[in-house]
C-alpha cells in the first residue's frame, strides 16, 4: 500500500460496443463500431500504461480518439500518460474534456479534481470533490472525499482536512488513507490522543506500512508512552529495514 498515492480511475473504462446508445435509440452500426475500436485501443493503452511502456501506451490512446474524440475512458488514460511524461497542459486538457463530456461522473469530477490539487490549482480543485460525492452511482465517495482532505492538507488547512476524513470514514470505517491522513492531521493539530485512536484503527486493517508506523511510533512519543513508541520503532526496523522512516528512528536513537 502507497499512502502517498491519490486514487484516479478509469469510469466505466472498457465497455462494450453494445452498450452505446443516443437519447434515440441505438446509434448507427459506423459509430458503434467507432465505440468498439475506441475502447480496443484503450484497452491497450492501459495494458502499456499499467507495464511502463508509455510511447506504446500514447500511440494507442490517440488512435482510440482518432475513432471516437467523445470516448470518456480514453481521455482519462491518456490524460494520465501526460500527467506521468510531464505534459501538464495536455494532461488538463484531456480531464477537463473527460468531465465535460460525463459532467455527473464522480469518476471524472475527482479525477480532475485530483489533477488540479497536484498542479496546485486547489481552489479549482475542491468542487469537483463535492461533485464527485453526488453522483448517485458513484461507490467510492469516501475516496473523493479523502482526496479533498489531502487537498485542504497542501494548504495546510487542518480543520478543514479533519472534516472530509470524517466524512469519508462515516462512509467507510475502513479507509485506510482516511484513518492515516486523520491521526496525521490530529497530531498536527496537537490531538494526539485522539490521533492515537485512528492509527490504531489502520493498524487493525493489517496493512502495514512504514509510513504509519512511524507515525503511530511519533504519537506515542508525544503522549509520553515510551513503551509504545517501542513498540512500533522494532515493528518498522523488523518489518521496513532500510526505509527511509526506519532511519529517521535510528537517528533519533543516536542524538
Amino acid at each position: 500500500m502507497r499512502l502517498d498515492r491519490w486514487l484516479i480511475s478509469v469510469a466505466c473504462a472498457l465497455v462494450l460496443a453494445g452498450c452505446a446508445t443516443s437519447s434515440n435509440g441505438p446509434l448507427p452500426a459506423r459509430k458503434v463500431n467507432d465505440q468498439d475500436a475506441a475502447r480496443i485501443h484503450t484497452e491497450l493503452g492501459q495494458q502499456y500504461l499499467e507495464r511502463g511502456q508509455l510511447k506504446r501506451a500514447l500511440e494507442k490512446l490517440q488512435k482510440a480518439l482518432q475513432f471516437d474524440e467523445q470516448y470518456v475512458p480514453a481521455h482519462t488514460v491518456i490524460a494520465t500518460i501526460y500527467a506521468r511524461i510531464g505534459e501538464t497542459d495536455q494532461a488538463e486538457k484531456h480531464f477537463r474534456r473527460a468531465e465535460e463530456l460525463d459532467p455527473k461522473s464522480g469518476d471524472t469530477n475527482n479525477n480532475l479534481g485530483v489533477f488540479l490539487c497536484r498542479i496546485g490549482k486547489i481552489d479549482q480543485a475542491l468542487p469537483y470533490f463535492q461533485k464527485a460525492t453526488q453522483d448517485p452511482f458513484y461507490n467510492t465517495k469516501d475516496v473523493a472525499l479523502s482526496n479533498a482532505g489531502r487537498c485542504e492538507l497542501k494548504r495546510n488547512n487542518y480543520a478543514a482536512a479533519i472534516k472530509d476524513y470524517r466524512l469519508a470514514l462515516a462512509i467507510n470505517p475502513n479507509n485506510a488513507d482516511a484513518l492515516y491522513q486523520m491521526a496525521d492531521a490530529l497530531l498536527h493539530e496537537g490531538k494526539a490522543f485522539r490521533a492515537r485512536a485512528f492509527i490504531q484503527r489502520f493498524d487493525a486493517l493489517g496493512r502495514p506500512d512504514p509510513s504509519a508506523l512511524l507515525l503511530g511510533y511519533r504519537i506515542e512519543k508525544r503522549l509520553g508512552d515510551e513503551e509504545g513508541a517501542q513498540s512500533y520503532a522494532k515493528r518498522l526496523r523488523a518489518k521496513f529495514p532500510d526505509s527511509d522512516q526506519a532511519q529517521s528512528i535510528n537517528s533519533d536513537r543516536s542524538r
